[in-house]
């Protein structure tokens, strides 16, 4: 269970990680409390899971899932440009994170 929390407090770190960048400095309303919600849920559930995985595992897999959504996010939404060096970059932080959920 705190693999699977693990992983989605990290989508949730995506998800405050976009809201901080729309909300252009905190002046934008929705996307600054879109950041407060989704970055309680993601703290949260890093904590909850690092209640039984160690915190080096825990916050490598957190940041890395969610700097991997962001990066999707910003190749879906037009903005940022995809290129095969990211894709590459990108695929490797799964593969750490992979490792690190196998060993």
């Amino acid at each position: 269970m705190a693999w699977f929390i693990l992983i989605v407090s990290g989508l949730f770190e995506s998800v405050w990680a976009v809201a901080l960048s729309l909300s252009h400095g905190f002046t934008r309303l929705v996307p600054s409390l879109v950041f407060l919600v989704a970055c309680a849920i993601s703290m949260s559930g890093l904590a909850f899971a690092m209640r039984t995985l160690p915190v080096g595992t825990s916050y490598a897999i957190w940041a890395g899932v969610g700097a991997v959504g962001a990066l999707l996010y910003s190749f879906l939404a037009g903005a940022e440009p995809v290129s095969l060096l990211k894709v590459i970059f990108a695929a490797m932080i799964v593969g750490g994170i992979v490792g690190l959920k196998l060993v």
